[in-house]
């Protein structure tokens, strides 16, 4: 009888252990999540333009193909790493996510430098039908690879810059409890994005299905306003998109540029925002200074962003080019 008292004590501690262990799984995947829920609005802002011009019916089938590239980014790539930088090489962090920083400040600048310039990108995707599109179904499989690949390749940034603000905010504990809640946020944060961005670019087939189906005219009229509404929004994806990359490569830059010892570009934008917030009520003091923070982080970015995209043009390319691809060719850009 003592023998099973003092098992059922065992099982007892077990279970109040695998209570505690969850307890702290979802505690710490609450406050990751809650810390990286900034980047999620990035994420959600620049993914749907790579759905801009895709045919209709080909839209979730992407959205779904880029969700599963996004997993892949974060639990097989992105999760090993982090884990293993945080434990043996934490100093490499900082650096890594500047060179991401950097990456996305000059997609953002090369996007408003062809704007200017009068210029196509060529990086976006290009829509079914028109004079450089065949509508072949060889010619729409290229556009979709181009748009998937394009899609998870900004996925990589953005996602590295998640796991790593949630790492950052994973208090000190077992390694596996770490790797729990990496995956929870990872997971968590990757079905919120792109579970917006099929909402979003949906929504003017909802919209046409309440104006042409719904019982009362209240929702009629909803769906008639969802329905001129989203060609005004859908337009102006693109520049949410880019302004969105600016934003997160300049904080990514300037934050890190403040850990390395140069605190000063930080300091001043922080110091702009807040005289910019002492101008107005104190009601509007957050949002302002958020505001005015994002605005000049961006604007670094984008000169930074500027500055690269002669030394990609003049070195990076023509040494990228100099790689043999596999066969023996060398790789012509």
């Amino acid at each position: 009888m003592s023998g099973l008292l003092a098992l059922l004590d065992d099982v007892a501690a077990l279970t109040k252990a695998a209570a505690a262990s969850i307890d702290d799984v979802a505690a710490g995947a609450a406050k990751a999540g809650a810390k990286a829920a900034g980047v999620v609005i990035d994420d959600a802002a620049v993914t749907p333009q790579y759905i801009t011009g895709i045919t209709p019916a080909r839209e979730l089938p992407i959205i779904w193909r880029i969700a599963k590239g996004s997993v892949r980014n974060k639990l097989v790539f992105l999760m090993p790493v982090a884990l293993l930088l945080a434990q043996f090489a934490p100093w490499a962090v900082t650096p890594l996510l500047m060179l991401g920083g950097a990456y996305l400040s000059y997609e953002g600048a090369e996007k408003i430098a062809h704007l200017f310039s009068g210029k196509a990108s060529g990086k976006t995707a290009k829509t079914p039908g028109t004079d450089t599109d065949s509508g072949q179904p060889q010619d729409q499989a290229k556009s979709e690879e181009a748009t998937v690949s394009g899609a998870i390749t900004t996925d990589f940034i953005l996602s590295a810059e998640i796991m790593t603000i949630t790492m950052s905010a994973i208090p000190e504990g077992p390694f596996w409890t770490k790797a729990v809640i990496l995956a929870v946020v990872g997971l968590g944060i990757t079905v919120l994005i792109y579970g917006a961005v099929a909402l979003i670019v949906k929504a003017d087939d909802l919209g046409l299905l309440m104006a042409r189906r719904a019982r009362f005219a209240v929702i009629r009229r909803l769906g008639c306003a969802i329905l001129r509404f989203m060609p005004w929004f859908m337009s102006g994806l693109p520049a949410v998109g880019t302004v969105a990359m600016l934003w997160v490569g300049g904080s990514i830059l300037l934050h890190g540029a403040e850990v390395l010892g140069w605190p000063d570009p930080a300091h001043l934008v922080e110091a702009m925002a807040e005289t910019t917030a002492a101008l107005v009520p104190e009601a509007l003091t957050g949002a302002t200074m958020w505001t005015t923070r994002a605005g000049l982080d961006a604007i670094a970015a984008l000169a930074i962003g500027l500055a690269l995209i002669p030394v990609t043009a003049g070195v990076l390319r023509p040494l990228a080019a100099r790689i043999p691809r596999p066969g023996g060719r060398k790789n012509t850009g």
